[in-house]
């Protein structure tokens, strides 16, 4: 079957339309014109992740993260950087992105994310379009902030969690609204106090943004950008589902190479 036919059954559900301003989303490497026998999904593409798809000679990546997100500037083989562009082309691997629109879509990443925490009620945390938005706010059973921060940890596999507090008392204060945003969302932490929430998660949150969240109210938990690689699995699934309905011959695959660039000691 065709690249073409999968990723057309893919915008059906997550049209690249849903993405915000300026991402970069859709085919970014090769052709979506010709014949497919495996499919890949992954978080990152990265050296292991190429070599990774080599190995199980697949055809198409399916991934969230752009690998091309700056313009380039030459294709020397002599950067790490441009060796995976490289190796992807000889390799004839098209690459198609999945990036904002995949947070935004219902039953998407946000929703995911909401089912795992048991957040009932969810809305868009910050609109992007008519009854559409990027993150998810809504309330979960009331908890003290440090059974949320355990139950955040415990959820993604977590070996560390960091918590935006000034006090160590405030684990002990009881929460009931929260927001979420998957990847770097501190941007969103304004809609997040807007609409009430208590705790807001999400990844990347700077210090000097941590501090200006505490001074308006809000507490925060990061658990990091890597937290996405939920997407892997989750679309694993949905993609043996349409092949079943519709009996395609291809194989689907989830990356297993890790792409974390953080771990701690």
């Amino acid at each position: 079957m065709l690249a073409s036919e999968v990723i057309k059954r893919y915008e059906a559900y997550c049209p690249q339309e849903l993405s915000m301003d300026g991402d970069v989303r859709g085919l970014q490497v090769g052709t979506l014109q010709k014949d497919i026998h495996k499919v890949m999904v992954a978080l990152d593409i990265r050296e292991q992740t190429v070599a990774e798809a080599i190995a199980h000679g697949v055809d198409l990546i399916i991934v969230k993260h752009a690998p091309i997100f700056r313009p380039i500037k030459d294709l020397v083989a002599d950067r790490a950087q441009n060796q995976i562009y490289i190796d992807l082309i000889k390799h004839d691997i098209a690459v198609y992105v999945s990036h904002t629109n995949i947070d935004i879509v219902p039953d998407g990443l946000n929703d995911w994310f909401c089912q795992l925490l048991d957040i009932e009620d969810a809305e868009p945390l910050s609109m992007t379009g008519e009854g559409i938005g990027i993150g998810r706010i809504g309330r979960v059973p009331a908890q003290t902030f440090g059974q949320l921060a355990d139950k955040v940890k415990e959820t993604f596999g977590l070996d560390a969690l960091r918590i935006v507090s000034y006090d160590q008392a405030d684990l002990d204060r009881v929460i009931e609204r929260v927001a979420i945003c998957g990847g770097s969302g501190q941007s969103f932490y304004k809609d997040a106090l807007s609409k009430g929430a208590e705790v807001y998660i999400t990844g990347d949150i700077y210090y000097h943004t941590a501090q200006d969240m505490l001074s308006d109210g809000l507490l925060a938990l990061d658990p990091g950008h890597h937290i996405e690689v939920l997407f892997v699995s989750k679309l694993v699934e949905k993609l043996n589902q349409w092949k079943a309905e519709e009996a395609w011959e291809i194989e689907v695959i989830g990356s297993q190479a890790s792409t974390n660039p953080f771990y701690h000691i």
